[in-house]
């Protein structure tokens, strides 16, 4: 049975999604910018493009089902995903408006399993029962591993675009670069779409198992994935920028050479995390690759003190995501009890 509060849960779900493209825009588009290969406006319409064009590859919603997976199905109610929603959606235009880089990916699995834990204490349970820790661990593990994976990468890339193009006129490689520069993007677009679209889409059907229209294990409607594909292109249409300028310029300077392999390394690291259903943050990886190629130029090429708060953005979104939660859940227990 299809209820209001189901309605009102996966609205706020699409929301987010439409939130995390103009959020994470600056992921796909800050380089490009920066280089002045498009405008800002061809900038996201080239990303929503190609966030969009990933449904019709990322079938197997493996990251979904990670996603699906981060809290225990007895602790999983709709109230519970309606409090982490909201703690998410919160943090997630708070970070935007300052314009800090900070993971999409990461406040909405906080929201989601401090709301859990709120839960498993109303229920005289202790809170960490109702956390399965095996894909937090994951994630967790991944705010480290992701922005090295793609720093080493676009290092890599970097070293091999050198050694190809050294006898190269600076003009003509310049030229080059700038037309590859719309695959790199484009790629990486594809990627932060592919990764990102599946977060909230483990949420919507958890949110219709928990609702009784679904029964878990059953196969996921395909509306989902198309809703949750069209919010996040449509979000990236609106931009981010704010976040494009931190992203573009205040970590390192970024040329298009530089914007090809910090976008390639992103796209790579991205392809390869999905593959293994791993939900990393894009805001991370690409923050790795611009300062990988940063540090290619020397070590002060890239403007620590920015990178550090960056940092701690990181590191809070999950706690400060999770706490936010449990408040909100503990408010909207108090309507439905």
């Amino acid at each position: 049975m299809i209820t209001t509060l189901l309605v009102v849960v996966i609205i706020l779900a699409i929301a987010f999604d439409y939130i995390n493209g103009f959020h994470d825009a600056a992921n796909s588009i800050a380089t490009v910018v920066s280089t002045k290969v498009l405008t800002p406006f061809q900038a996201v319409l080239w990303a929503a493009v190609f966030n969009f064009a990933a449904y019709f590859y990322f079938t197997d919603h493996k990251v979904a089902n990670t996603i699906a997976k981060t809290v225990v199905e007895q602790y999983i109610t709709l109230e519970v995903i309606l409090s982490g929603l909201l703690a998410a959606i919160l943090w997630n235009l708070f970070t935007w408006w300052f314009g800090i880089p900070s993971s999409s990916s990461h406040t909405l699995i906080g929201g989601f399993a401090g709301a859990g834990m709120s839960k498993a204490l109303s229920m005289g349970d202790n809170a960490l029962l109702a956390i399965d820790f095996a894909p937090i661990f994951k994630v967790v593990a991944f705010i480290v591993l992701a922005p090295v994976i793609g720093m080493i990468i676009s290092v890599v890339i970097s070293i091999i675009i050198l050694h190809i193009s050294k006898n190269a006129r600076p003009a003509v490689a310049e030229k080059w670069f700038k037309r590859l520069q719309l695959v790199s993007s484009a790629a990486l677009s594809f990627t932060h779409g592919g990764n990102d679209a599946q977060k909230v889409m483990g949420i919507i059907y958890v949110s219709l198992v928990a609702g009784n229209v679904l029964n878990n294990g059953d196969t996921m409607p395909e509306w989902i994935p198309i809703s949750c594909y069209a919010a996040i292109a449509l979000g990236t249409m609106s931009g981010g920028w704010k976040i494009v300028k931190t992203m573009g310029s205040k970590i390192t300077k970024v040329n298009a050479f530089e914007g090809v392999a910090a976008e390639t390394a992103g796209a790579v690291t991205l392809g390869i995390t999905e593959h293994f259903g791993i939900p990393v943050s894009t805001t991370h990886t690409i923050t790795g690759s611009i300062v990988g190629v940063g540090l290619l130029k020397r070590v002060s090429a890239v403007r620590w003190g920015v990178t550090v708060s960056l940092l701690w953005a990181w590191v809070l979104t999950i706690p400060v995501s999770a706490a936010l939660a449990g408040l909100i859940f503990t408010i909207v227990h108090l309507f439905f009890v």
